[in-house]
């Protein structure tokens, strides 16, 4: 038990107590998590991690930090936050994978307006999990109190990975040529992009998010906005053991238009089928309900495609069908071509 207490903090509105309080009710969370580098319980100065650079020639660390954006009023509104940690960790690990780096451990930054020990303690089981689903380790965070500055149920949420890749095995787009097959793989949702834009269509604040909606399938438009990013991790890695594996873009904030050219080399561009797509209802929602024209909808979200995946076409079959066998309905949604315009519908 702590005998830290401070009768003057907690008077101008911060309980150092609450936050002993949320590291007690976490460690069971985060004990989840635990990999075979951690080498230190939470709680310390620094999160310790001992790398493994064993079958490295010349290791490299890549790091990725990224929130959630504002899906998280959407956790508020619903008073629902045991999920909203996945989609931090989503951001992070999704991105470090597209140079074909392993995540090896996560750290969590929370802001909030007072500290409900139990809120904190839901919204890092989601975070534990989502590095359950990534394999890697949860080695550290921390929470801050913000009175006078956010309100007392008000909160915000951040993260920071770091992997390790081979240099000889980095993911770089270098190899990438015409005539290379685009692979899909779908997204569970939303994800955690353009939400302020979807807040904006079906007026969260007044919405009641939990009455079923027909287009949804019964389903309220609370529960699927709200349901997590999808992790890719371990699926990729499964892919690039056994397949040449020339790009990946992981598709958020920019949709099709912005994140697809970062995986392709200049003077190549993708050819995308969307009579291919396997697009969610909850598109088709947001895009009647807000007018939203064809272009800007591929332009902001994903649009059902979590990250697309460049392969030779010899060996497109055999991707599909790792990635099956790593539970991904992936399918093949186009193709790089030479010269033209960077990213093609049609």
């Amino acid at each position: 038990m702590n005998e830290s207490y401070s009768a003057s903090y907690a008077a101008a509105g911060v309980d150092i107590t609450a936050g002993y309080r949320a590291v007690e009710l976490m460690k069971q969370h985060v004990a989840r998590t635990m990999t075979a580098g951690m080498t230190e319980t939470i709680g310390g100065f620094g999160g310790l991690f001992q790398l493994d650079t064993a079958g490295m020639a010349h290791p490299c660390l890549v790091s990725g930090t990224d929130g959630v954006g504002t899906k998280i009023r959407i956790a508020q509104l619903m008073d629902r936050h045991d999920t909203i940690g996945i989609d931090c960790v989503a951001m992070c690990v999704n991105d470090v994978i597209c140079c074909g780096a392993k995540p090896l451990f996560f750290l969590d930054y929370i802001a909030c307006g007072k500290n409900v020990p139990e809120k904190i303690a839901s919204i890092v089981a989601g975070v534990a999990e989502g590095c359950v689903q990534a394999g890697c380790a949860l080695v550290g965070g921390e929470t801050a109190e913000h009175p006078g500055m956010m309100a007392e149920d008000d909160y915000d949420l951040a993260g920071f990975t770091v992997g390790a890749v081979d240099r000889d095995k980095v993911v770089d787009k270098s190899r990438t040529a015409a005539g290379d097959v685009l692979l899909a793989l779908p997204s569970s949702g939303v994800h955690s992009n353009g939400f302020s834009l979807v807040r904006q269509v079906f007026d969260t604040e007044r919405a009641d998010l939990s009455a079923p909606v027909e287009a949804l399938g019964g389903r309220g438009l609370g529960e699927v906005l709200l349901t997590p990013t999808r992790i890719y991790v371990k699926s990729l890695l499964a892919l690039m053991d056994q397949v040449e594996v020339h790009g990946i873009s992981h598709i958020t904030g920019g949709g099709f238009y912005e994140n697809i050219p970062r995986s392709i080399p200049d003077g190549l561009g993708a050819r995308i089928e969307k009579a291919a797509l396997r697009t969610p209802p909850i598109f088709d929602l947001l895009s009647r309900t807000g007018g939203i024209p064809e272009r800007d909808m591929f332009n902001t979200f994903n649009m059902g495609v979590g990250m697309s995946v460049t392969v030779p076409r010899e060996q497109a079959d055999r991707a599909l069908a790792v990635l099956r066998e790593q539970g991904e309905e992936a399918y093949v949604m186009g193709e790089i071509t030479a010269g033209g315009e960077r990213v093609v519908l049609c």
